[in-house]
């Protein structure tokens, strides 16, 4: 095996042991498996493109094959294709829909620009599944031909924007709830927690106190802002090129075909698409896909500076901050007997940097694009789709198996809370800011807390101390011992 093959297996051989058929395409003969729904194009294009051993994503399969039934739907209501082959198309459609045949759908994400073997994956596959229920064999191609019927009035470069849109437009139910869920839980660990006063921390450094809710709140309220963007950034795909053809201009289409299209996808996926305004404009730019992907960037970011607070906020148990405990799910290490990892958030942490890298490859596929076309479809549908996936996968599993399970540590909460020099910030406004700095260093050198300091200096009566240096008040707006305290 030489060494390409060596690093990820010999991907070219895959299905070599099998009794092959011999088919013909344009550039001529083609040994294809015997057990094989494709056919010559995705054939060629297994051993082209033996690049990463990955498959498409099940969200982009059921896309493509909705796309080709809503066409044969379509053909059949204006009469351009016979009732006969549209229904067994339609039948082909529904049985990959329902579940089978899904070890058909083959071609590598890296693969020819602009998607063209994946649409033929789809097309030879629906084919052959049709004249078999038709009668007809595999490899045949009569009565049903993948580009004659099965492609009939779409191009690749009009399906694949299509299916990258309902496909994420699929996908976007399930990650918004999972945003909404995460939100949820961490509300409710945030009231439970609202009567925790802690340390608050900047810089990584001491800073005026700040309660245990409050900080679960804004993790929370941080959730929710991303659902609202992520949802307001899909919008933008519900319009659809398809009926553009090979270059937005519907060569080949017949002039009820957009609208029908979108009827009938509407009708099977529940999806609020319509019909594109300028298919010419929507298939030339990638636009619409680099602002999902720049959400869910920004959402990952986001939720990842949540996981480095839960881990931060439970580093430990004894050498760390340890304000809060992350429920254990595993042990955490194969040497060190009893130790308890934050796997969940760890878990979180490399998921946001997996979508953060794909948003950069799609940002720079979707630069790639020339004039009528943008072959670089493929991998902005790949690192697109999978973003969604995985993220709502990180933040379901987060709200699930780590946050209801959080529990506050109280004593240790007020075990820092009470040593901060950063309590000073309430003395400034009667004091004055140089004196209180003085009271922060004084403290500090002599491991005094600053009630104990004020108390011993006898800079305020015992009253003005309770008021001024009230805990609770410094995390409420107002001056602590002044008018407009809380």
């Amino acid at each position: 095996m030489n060494e390409r093959a060596t690093y990820l297996g010999d991907l070219s051989a895959v299905g070599a042991s099998d009794a092959t058929r011999v088919e013909r395409d344009s550039l001529g003969e083609v040994a294809v498996p015997d057990s094989a729904l494709y056919g010559a194009q995705t054939q060629r294009a297994r051993e082209n493109f033996a690049v990463s051993g990955l498959k498409p994503l099940p969200i982009f399969v059921d896309a493509m094959v909705w796309i080709k039934r809503a066409a044969a739907l379509t053909h059949r209501e204006t009469g351009r294709m016979p009732a006969r082959l549209a229904d067994a198309i339609v039948q082909a459609a529904d049985e990959v829909l329902g579940g089978q045949y899904r070890e058909h759908f083959v071609i590598d994400p890296y693969q020819a620009g602009a998607g063209t073997s994946h649409n033929m994956n789809v097309n030879e596959v629906l084919a052959n599944r049709a004249n078999e229920i038709l009668g007809s064999s595999r490899g045949k191609y009569d009565p049903v031909h993948p580009n004659d019927h099965v492609n009939m009035a779409q191009s690749t470069n009009d399906a694949i924007p299509t299916a990258i849109r309902l496909g994420a437009l699929a996908l976007l139910p399930s990650l918004l709830q999972a945003a909404g869920q995460l939100a949820d839980a961490l509300a409710n660990r945030a009231s439970r927690f609202d009567g925790i006063v802690k340390a608050g921390r900047t810089h990584l450094q001491d800073a005026t106190p700040i309660r245990l809710g409050q900080e679960f709140a804004a993790f929370a309220g941080t959730l929710r802002r991303n659902r609202d963007r992520l949802e307001q950034a899909a919008g933008w795909l519900r319009p659809l090129n398809i009926g553009g053809s090979a270059v937005g201009t519907g060569l080949n289409v017949e002039p009820a075909y957009p609208e029908l299209m979108v009827q009938f996808l509407r009708e099977m996926t529940g999806l609020p698409v319509e019909v594109g305004g300028d298919r010419i404009q929507l298939m030339q730019s990638m636009g619409d896909f680099t602002a999902l992907s720049g959400q869910l960037r920004a959402c990952a970011l986001d939720l990842a500076k949540v996981a480095n607070d839960l881990r931060l906020l439970a580093s430990g148990p004894r050498t760390g901050l340890a304000e809060i405990r992350l429920p254990a799910v595993q042990p955490g290490s194969s040497i060190m007997p009893g130790k308890v990892n934050p796997v969940m958030a760890e878990m979180t942490n490399m998921v946001c940097f997996q979508v953060a890298g794909n948003d950069r490859t799609i940002a720079g596929a979707a630069e790639a694009g020339q004039l009528e076309l943008n072959v670089m479809m493929p991998v902005i549908a790949h690192n697109l789709l999978f973003s969604m996936g995985i993220l709502e996968n990180a933040m379901r599993l987060l709200a699930e198996r780590c946050v209801p399970g959080i529990e506050a540590d109280e004593e240790r909460c007020a075990f820092w809370l009470e040593r901060s020099p950063a309590i000073v910030t309430a003395l400034a406004p009667r004091l004055g800011y140089a004196e209180a700095a003085r009271l922060a260093k004084e403290a500090l050198e002599r491991g005094m807390t600053v009630r104990e300091l004020v108390e011993s200096a006898n800079l305020l009566t015992p009253t003005e101390i309770d008021a001024i240096l009230d805990l609770r008040a410094m995390t409420e707006p107002g001056v602590p011992g002044g008018e407009g305290s809380t």
